[in-house]
């Protein structure tokens, strides 16, 4: 798999021949051959080239800047080489047909919250009291397909996830008082971690995208707009329980994260530099993790899974296959 590079020390980001080079924490040089790198995450102010943007463009990879809080902030989009014009005339048409749309919005639901449900299952079986947001969950699950719009079904996926975040005070091995997802700014170290987490996949999902025929600012679920690639959110949320909730339960629960891995006069809005970088490659980790995939007969990458979910859209919108959502299974 290629290599997800992170860039933490200011400084310039160039290309040099055939390769990327860049400053590693010690301050020394670094030059990666270009054929191994799959994106590159700017968390620090960074000056670069012409060339080097030739040379992502010429290779497919992905740019993505964080701000000084550890926000996404956008990314470079190489020119799309993966191109069909039958492909983009259905997606649009599957945006502007709302019973289309809306199909394909619920089964996006169903493959989250699903995954929503297999998490706190999990946690169930090994001693927590979760069988009351099981029964909750289950009872919200049981509307998806009946809503007839997509505020509604907005409606029901944020009452599952009001129950699960509630589910996270009896998951998490501390005292968090957490109710609530709140954004932009988050306002405590869980909403600091769900947003950080969240945007690393959707950098990934986007990158993912880049590689099939599908269009990232045609979206079904999330309203498309002007400055964000949307379908990048929609397939994120399937993939966020798996990814970024596992993932955030285990950093807690392991004590690898805690009130001291971030800036406490900021009111836990920025990780530690440290923390970051920890959790970026704990990211990268658990997309190299491998599975067998009951379809495919043979193991694959959770960053494979995502690529799979995007041929899975291509497949629905021309007519080859009913899309289904992935689910987790083991």
């Amino acid at each position: 798999m290629k290599k997800s590079l992170f860039i933490y020390n200011s400084g310039e980001l160039v290309r040099k021949d055939n390769s990327i080079r860049f400053y590693t924490e010690d301050g020394e040089k670094r030059d990666l051959p270009i054929e191994n790198v799959g994106e590159i995450n700017v968390m620090t102010q960074m000056n670069f080239n012409n060339s080097l943007l030739n040379i992502l463009s010429k290779y497919g990879i992905s740019l993505h800047f964080y701000n000084y809080y550890n926000f996404y902030i956008g990314s470079f989009y190489p020119k799309e080489s993966v191109v069909s014009g039958e492909v983009l005339v259905k997606q649009v048409e599957s945006y502007l047909d709302y019973e289309k749309r809306l199909k394909l919005a619920k089964k996006i639901i169903d493959g989250a919250s699903y995954n929503i449900y297999r998490n706190i299952r999990y946690y169930n079986s090994r001693g927590k009291d979760l069988e009351d947001f099981l029964e909750i969950i289950s009872s919200y699950r049981n509307n998806i397909y009946s809503v007839d719009s997509i505020e509604a079904l907005m409606g029901v996926e944020g009452n599952i996830r009001k129950a699960y975040y509630r589910a996270w005070n009896t998951i998490i091995n501390r005292e968090i008082d957490f109710e609530k997802r709140v954004k932009n700014p988050p306002d405590n170290m869980i909403n600091t971690l769900i947003s950080f987490t969240n945007s690393m996949v959707y950098t990934r999902v986007l990158g993912e995208i880049y590689k099939t025929q599908l269009n990232p600012t045609i979206s079904f679920l999330h309203e498309p707009g002007s400055r964000r690639f949307s379908l990048s959110l929609d397939i994120s949320e399937i993939f966020k329980p798996l990814i970024c909730d596992r993932l955030i339960f285990s950093l807690l629960n392991k004590n690898q994260i805690s009130e001291n891995s971030f800036e406490k006069e900021l009111n836990y809005l920025q990780l530690k530099k440290e923390a970051s970088m920890l959790i970026a490659k704990e990211i990268d980790e658990r997309m190299k993790k491998r599975i067998k995939h009951r379809e495919l007969k043979r193991e694959v990458s959770y960053q494979y899974l995502i690529r799979l979910e995007c041929y899975k859209v291509v497949k629905h919108l021309i007519g080859e296959k009913e899309y289904e959502p992935f689910k987790i299974w083991w």
